[in-house]
């Protein structure tokens, strides 16, 4: 009975703090499991290309795998992955500036403000660079909430 009390108790707690405080909603756009497509994320930070990332390099990441070229860069990932996961969980930065989620593609991306940004095909490339600011901004009001629609 006590038990249950405590159990109670804690449930209430947990249910009054507010969501930023409950659980994060950093869900990666993910392939088969597998972040940005397979490509590595320090990559695009260190060396300023798309580099697949390889299966014996991988870890797993809020929820996803997340594959490297080297060991080393899989190390600066597990050391700060916040640094080098895509914004926007990886789903194509101009839709969701508009609040829809649209896979991003790997090989579009931009890294602004030290922010990895990807985007979905070459037209909304070009669309998104023309207005850069107010794309990250609108992408923020609507993020993560477009995971819920």
């Amino acid at each position: 009975m006590i038990l249950r009390l405590v159990l109670m108790a804690a449930a209430v707690l947990f249910l009054s703090l507010p969501d930023a405080v409950r659980a994060e909603p950093a869900v990666y756009s993910s392939r088969a499991g597998v972040a940005i497509g397979g490509y590595d994320a320090v990559a695009f930070f260190e060396h300023g290309t798309a580099e697949e990332g390889r299966a014996v390099h991988a870890v797993t990441w809020k929820g996803v795998v997340w594959r490297f070229a080297t060991a080393r860069n899989r190390a600066q990932f597990e050391a700060n992955p916040r640094a080098y996961a895509p914004a926007f969980g990886g789903y194509c930065a101009y839709a969701m500036a508009a609040g829809q989620l649209h896979e991003g593609n790997p090989q579009l991306w931009v890294i602004v403000d030290g922010e990895l940004f990807l985007l979905n095909n070459r037209r909304v490339h070009v669309l998104w660079q023309a207005d850069t600011a107010h794309m990250i901004a609108s992408g923020r009001i609507h993020w993560p909430a477009a995971l819920r629609k």
